[in-house]
Order: C-alpha cells, then sequence, then structure tokens
C-alpha cells in the first residue's frame, strides 16, 4: 500500500488543521492506521492510531481530547484533525499503516508493527 499526506502547512497556536492521507493498493480496511510525529532533533513518536473498522482509537496523552484520528474505508482514507494545537505539534506527521493484528486500545502500538509509510508532511504552529 502507498500512502501520501497532505494538509500539513502552518497554523497559529490555538489553531486548527486537519491532514489527510490517502491510501493506493486493495484492502484497506485490513490496515490498523496510524500517525505519527517527529519534530526537529527527536524521535519519532506516535500521535494516534485507529483500527481496521474504525471503532477504536488510541491517543497519545498529549493531544488526547484535542486530536481525533478518523477513517473512511470506501475511500481509502485516513485523517487526523488536530484542534486547540500548540507550538511544540510542530513536526512533521507521518501516516502509516499495519498489516498485523495490533490492538489500539490498551497501549501504544509499536513503530515496528508498522509496514507502511508515508513520506510526511510539516505541520508548523507558531505561537
Amino acid at each position: 500500500v502507498q500512502l501520501v499526506e497532505s494538509g500539513g502547512g502552518l497554523v497559529q497556536a490555538g489553531g486548527s488543521l486537519r491532514l489527510t492521507c490517502a491510501a493506493s493498493g486493495r484492502s484497506f480496511s485490513s490496515y490498523v492506521m496510524a500517525w505519527f510525529r517527529q519534530a526537529l532533533g527527536k524521535e519519532r513518536d506516535i500521535v494516534a492510531a485507529i483500527s481496521r473498522s474504525g471503532a477504536f482509537t488510541y491517543y497519545d496523552s498529549s493531544v488526547k481530547g484535542r486530536f481525533a484520528i478518523s477513517r473512511d474505508n470506501a475511500k481509502n482514507m485516513v485523517y487526523l484533525q488536530m484542534s486547540s494545537k500548540k507550538p511544540e505539534a510542530t513536526a512533521v506527521y507521518y501516516c502509516a499503516a499495519s498489516s498485523r493484528a495490533i490492538g489500539v486500545t490498551n497501549s501504544a502500538p509499536r513503530q515496528d508493527a508498522f509496514d507502511y509509510w508515508g513520506q510526511g508532511t510539516q505541520v508548523t504552529v507558531s505561537s
């Protein structure tokens, strides 16, 4: 599967932005999807993940209540709605897909469980 992110850009602190990840290939609904981010000079960390059906989600504590992940299996798309953005959210955001049977409810999915990655989209939050 190929993943292409879009929707990044410059946003003021407190503002909102929606990222989109378009997936090509078959059986999109068989993949667990996630968003990761990597700030300059830091490791890449998970932001949110969503189960194959979309019924279950995971959020990192730093974004819980402010970000929302969703998917549309009919359109092969996954979204990340980001609200009340903070300057520390400045990072490159990556979409990722996992073909493994990983859970997203009890703990953060591991990065090495994800087989496919997009090229990333830059999000910059100005203070």
